[in-house]
């Protein structure tokens, strides 16, 4: 692992802790040349899962392509990378327990609207707009409305 402030490889572990799911373990590393400390994340690879969009094509899944719509729906939020990164791995740990290797999309969006939702309304609210495809401003205030119910309300 290069060290990202003077790019050298030598550095040692300080501490490790694996995900609550198991799937990912964060280290704590110091570079042995300059003493910065830096973390890192090893995740399993995750091989052979694809995705049944709406219109039944088929395509790979891409974990970036999940990290990127939740950063979106979570910009100027006060939710950090390291949330972002947890909500992805458990989204993903929940759809492979559920599904075999074949997804579907709608799968995916409703995994990631229900940890939104528990998380950050405002992100949630953002991904749901693109999600739901809404197409005026009622649909928003609709899905406002249905957050201030408990959760088991129909939304």
């Amino acid at each position: 692992m290069r060290c990202p402030k003077c790019t050298s490889i030598e550095d040692k572990v300080i501490d490790s802790r694996i995900s609550k799911e198991g799937s990912t373990i964060r280290r704590r590393r110091e570079c042995l040349e300059c003493s910065h400390r830096f973390t890192t994340t090893e995740a399993l690879v995750r091989e052979g899962l694809v995705v049944i969009k709406r219109d039944g094509r088929r395509e790979d899944f891409d974990r970036e392509k999940l990290v990127g719509s939740a950063r979106a729906a979570c910009h100027k939020r006060p939710v950090d990378a390291e949330q972002i990164s947890m909500l992805v791995e458990d989204v993903i740990d929940i759809l492979e327990a559920q599904y075999d290797h074949q997804i579907p999309s709608r799968a995916i969006g409703d995994a990631v609207m229900e940890r939104l939702r528990k998380m950050d309304q405002v992100a949630y609210v953002r991904f749901a707009s693109i999600y739901k495809q809404f197409r005026d401003v009622t649909e928003f205030v609709d899905e406002i409305s249905a957050l201030e119910k408990p959760e088991g309300g129909s939304r």
